[in-house]
């Protein structure tokens, strides 16, 4: 086989994926973490056997939806870091794209991070930390290293980012998780107050030579 005939089959491999993941995720936005391989299977049109071949399992398909929303979040987190604004604005800017997005898909949200909520709709033997934990260490190992580029925090300081990072991560987290299920407040009002929960170290921390700001 040339390298061409390789080339177009996985150009076409590839496409077939995205268009799998493309109804997985139509029905994930209907049904949540209802969400089945048989209820995803119908909506690609293929039989279940087929999309296990392409995904292995629920668990091979979670990784892959979990890996193509992150991947979202973090171009829109990144983009919010880099708006030209004063850090208070980023820092708020930052937590606002990550409440809006859950907000914005519930049950995207809740299928990723809470899959089990899918109890005799879904599909069995799914274990839910094995697949949302390393999610959010993701992100924090990717905040960890934006705030190490940007932030002069001074002997110790790779560890104190990552410190920070998984931090802000787990209080986005819990406090976003806690937010879309009991609605206490507006979105605005909860960036307000975890902004002034973070920014007393935040705005001590001077930006690092030559990086870009935070």
């Amino acid at each position: 086989m040339d390298t061409t005939q390789r080339t177009d089959q996985q150009r076409s491999a590839d496409r077939r994926r995205r268009e799998l993941l493309e109804a997985a995720d139509r029905v994930v936005l209907r049904d949540g973490p209802q969400a089945s391989m048989n209820a995803i299977a119908a909506e690609a049109g293929i039989t279940k056997p087929i999309l296990y071949r392409h995904f292995g399992d629920k668990g091979g398909l979670y990784a892959a939806l979990a890996k193509r929303h992150t991947d979202a979040l973090l171009d829109s987190l990144r983009a919010a870091l880099d708006a030209p604004a004063e850090r208070r604005e980023r820092v708020e800017a930052t937590l606002d794209t990550y409440l809006a997005a859950i907000e914005a898909r519930p049950q995207v949200y809740r299928f990723l991070m809470h899959p089990s909520e899918g109890g005799q709709g879904g599909d069995q033997g799914f274990d839910v930390g094995k697949h949302s934990a390393p999610l959010l260490r993701r992100m924090g190992e990717e905040l960890a290293q934006v705030i190490e580029e940007r932030l002069d925090l001074g002997p110790g300081s790779q560890q104190l980012a990552r410190v920070w990072g998984h931090g802000i991560v787990g209080m986005m987290h819990a406090a976003g998780d806690w937010w879309l299920g009991e609605r206490p407040c507006n979105r605005a009002e909860l960036v307000r107050s975890l902004a002034d929960l973070l920014w007393g170290r935040l705005a001590a921390a001077g930006d690092k030579v030559g990086g870009p700001r935070f």
